[in-house]
């Protein structure tokens, strides 16, 4: 799965993959923006919410930390292609970006929390990727099932520019389906901590998110 690179001058990086050329078409791009978005309904009580924001085995270990999340998957949204797979998504011509399906109960943890904990587990100013991830394949996206979170996203977002001075990489997208990712990727960073790429980026990406947003995590979060 994510490759380790080789030796680049004197530094050694690690990639969830190589990099893939984005050769996604403008027009393509719009129509799914354009899409009226499809809501998903509860479930037992709980919801659920769509966020990408480069390698998905990072993204879920996050949101897994997070009280009210009962679990988190990986898998492929916001493309414009049917069957993602994890080798088609990485040529950057399907359109699909790794994502998470986040299932979580709304009593507990809001969908402005999962919000803040997006922006807070990135670096939300990197285009196309995050860290040593790049390609369209690792863009930032975050998919909207009605108008009232289309507004917590877009507020959430225009503030963050404000603080920060810079503007923010993160694209909304209505959302429309998401791709449950191949077996092998779920749960990666939990039953592979050995890793490379987990102990190298991953659970450094999980840690510095924790200690910006202490308060929402579960008690057992490593």
């Amino acid at each position: 799965m994510k490759k380790i690179l080789l030796l680049l001058t004197v530094s050694l990086f690690f990639s969830c993959k190589n990099t893939a050329q984005n050769t996604n078409k403008t027009a393509e791009k719009q129509d799914v923006k354009s899409a009226t978005p499809v809501q998903v309904p509860l479930e037992n009580g709980k919801a659920k919410a769509y966020f990408a924001s480069g390698c998905f085995w990072c993204v879920e270990a996050v949101y897994e930390s997070v009280k009210g999340v009962e679990e988190s998957i990986s898998g492929y949204a916001g493309g414009h292609t049917k069957n993602p797979t994890y080798e088609s998504s990485n040529t950057g011509r399907t359109g699909h970006a790794e994502a998470v399906e986040v299932i979580y109960n709304p009593d507990v943890v809001s969908f402005a929390t999962l919000v803040d904990v997006y922006f807070a587990s990135q670096n939300p100013t990197q285009v196309n990727g995050q860290g040593p991830d790049r390609g369209s394949q690792y863009r930032s996206i975050i998919f909207y099932q009605n108008n009232e979170q289309k507004e917590i996203i877009e507020r959430k977002k225009e503030a963050l520019a404000k603080k920060i001075g810079k503007p923010i990489a993160a694209e909304v997208y209505p959302f429309q389906k998401f791709w449950i990712a191949e077996d092998y990727h779920q749960d990666y960073e939990k039953l592979h901590p050995n890793n490379p790429y987990i102990k190298n980026v991953s659970v450094p990406r999980l840690k510095r998110f924790q200690s910006k947003m202490p308060e929402v995590l579960k008690k057992n979060a490593h």
